[in-house]
């Protein structure tokens, strides 16, 4: 599937932005302009289901990557994925073929059982308040809280059930394909210590953002481009 993208600057070297589940381009609108203010072409991406881009029979973990590698320029300077962005970027990675890789809070282990992942549970986000999501998420602005709104009215919900296939699947990629920074929340529900341990050993550089939620960026945006220091 050919994505919806949107972009940022014009600069000679190209860098990529992949969202998390429920959001689109529009989690990006501090990083985008960020960085294009360092000379950098950025292109961000709606996922299958979400934002500007078409809804889908499948939304598999393949599916998520194998758009990103159809719609998305090869070679780029940098490629930056969130969450579920993280892991379709980490599946893309050799295809697409970033100088350099960043991989912020990912979903590389979905928990499974009763008390682990559940695409239900997901789902109901569709219908939440604003309220709800102020409470999720107390340090985001104000306008990320309606920007929140304004997505999960677009979002595809089924996307969170095609994710129940990998839950309890170790995803973490056996080696970083490109030099590959991992950011982490504090603490981080998708990337526990242990986990952290075995990627910094495996080669991937990991730097946790003191205090910051799953939603780095949206967190505290200073502190997630600081941690992105000497990988931009």
């Amino acid at each position: 599937m050919r994505l919806h993208t949107t972009t940022w600057g014009e600069g000679d070297r190209v860098a990529l932005l992949i969202h998390g589940i429920m959001a689109d381009h529009r989690t990006w609108r501090r990083v985008g302009p960020a960085l294009a203010d360092k000379g950098y072409r950025v292109i961000a991406v709606d996922l299958r289901g979400h934002g500007a881009s078409a809804r889908a029979g499948s939304y598999t973990a393949g599916d998520f990557a194998d758009d990103v590698v159809e719609t998305l320029p090869a070679g780029a300077e940098l490629a930056i994925g969130h969450s579920l962005g993280g892991l379709a970027l980490s599946l893309a990675v050799e295809r697409l073929a970033p100088r350099r890789a960043v991989y912020s809070d990912p979903a590389w282990h979905l928990p499974a059982g009763d008390d682990g992942y559940r695409g239900e549970l997901f789902a109901q986000a569709k219908a939440a308040t604003r309220e709800h999501v102020a409470a999720m998420n107390p340090r985001w602005e104000a306008v990320d809280v309606d920007i929140e709104l304004e997505t999960l009215k677009v979002w595809d919900e089924a996307t969170a059930y095609g994710l129940e296939a990998v839950a309890g699947t170790d995803l973490l990629p056996a080696r970083p394909v490109v030099p590959s920074l991992v950011t982490l929340a504090d603490p981080s529900m998708l990337v526990s210590a242990e986990r952290a341990a075995l990627l910094a050993e495996r080669g991937f550089e990991v730097r946790t953002v003191a205090g910051a939620g799953h939603t780095i960026h949206r967190d505290d945006f200073d502190a997630f481009m600081a941690a992105l220091d000497g990988w931009i």
